[in-house]
C-alpha cells in the first residue's frame, strides 16, 4: 500500500497485545497516540526504547498521550522480552506492545520497507490526535534508537499550534517564543489573541511569547 501522510486517518485495527486484544481507535478514545513499532523482540536498542517510554509515562500522561509499541513477534516472546526491559532499565513496562505475528498492522502502516528487510519492521513512529489524524511519521533505520526528548518536543508544538494561531521556530522548547502565522494580519485580531505583544523581526517573522504560559 502507499506510505501513510499527514493528515490522514489513521488506520484502524484489532490486533492481539501483551495487555490482551485492542481494537485500536476504540482504545484511543479521546487521547492523543503515539504509536511506534520495533524491528523485533530481544533486541538491544529495542529495549532501551522501551525503557525510556516507561519512565516517561507521566510526560505522556501530562499531555493526554497513549502510547503504544508493535513488534512482529507473538505475546509469549513480548511478556518474556518486557521482563527483560523492567530489569535491565530499572522501570516497570506500562503501555501495550502489539503482537503483529501476522504483520496485519505493519502492512496497514507500511512499517516493512523490503530494501531494509523482508521480514523485520522498521523502527517508525506516528502521532496521532483525537479526530484520529495522523499528524507527525518518523522512520528511523533499525540500527538508530529513537530521540524521546525531540518526540515530546513535536507534540508540544502540535498541542500548542493546534489550538493558537501560532508556529514554533527551529529548535523551539516549550517556553520559548513562537510564531504568529503568516495568515494573521488583522491588528485588531493580533491585539486579542497576543496581549503580551509581539516583535516583528520582519513582516513575515513575528515573535511572541508563548500563548499558553502565565
Amino acid at each position: 500500500m502507499a506510505s501513510l501522510r499527514l493528515g490522514d486517518t489513521a488506520p484502524d485495527f484489532e490486533q492481539d497485545s501483551s495487555e490482551g486484544p485492542i481494537r485500536f481507535h476504540q482504545w484511543l478514545g479521546d487521547s492523543w497516540g503515539v504509536l511506534f513499532s520495533h524491528p523485533a523482540d530481544f533486541t538491544p536498542v529495542c529495549t532501551t526504547e522501551l525503557g525510556l517510554t516507561a519512565k516517561l509515562k507521566d510526560e505522556f500522561a501530562r499531555r493526554n498521550v497513549k502510547v503504544i509499541a508493535l513488534s512482529v513477534d507473538p505475546v509469549d516472546s513480548h511478556r518474556k522480552w518486557i521482563g527483560d526491559i523492567n530489569t535491565t532499565q530499572n522501570t516497570v513496562v506500562n503501555f501495550p506492545i502489539l503482537a503483529d505475528a501476522d504483520r496485519k498492522v505493519s502492512e496497514l502502516y507500511d512499517l516493512i520497507h523490503p530494501n531494509a528487510s523482508t521480514t523485520a519492521t522498521v523502527r517508525s513512529l506516528f502521532v496521532i490526535d483525537p479526530q484520529k489524524k495522523i499528524r507527525l511519521t518518523i522512520t528511523y533505520p533499525a540500527s538508530t534508537g529513537r530521540n524521546f526528548d525531540e518526540i515530546l518536543r513535536v507534540i508540544d508544538s502540535l498541542q500548542l499550534t493546534e489550538y493558537h494561531s501560532v508556529a514554533t521556530p527551529g529548535n523551539w522548547k516549550d517556553g520559548d517564543d513562537v510564531v504568529i502565522v503568516p495568515s494573521l494580519q488583522d491588528p485588531e485580531v493580533i491585539r486579542q489573541k497576543f496581549p503580551k505583544g509581539y516583535r516583528a523581526v520582519t513582516s513575515y517573522l513575528r515573535l511572541t511569547p508563548q500563548p499558553n504560559k502565565a
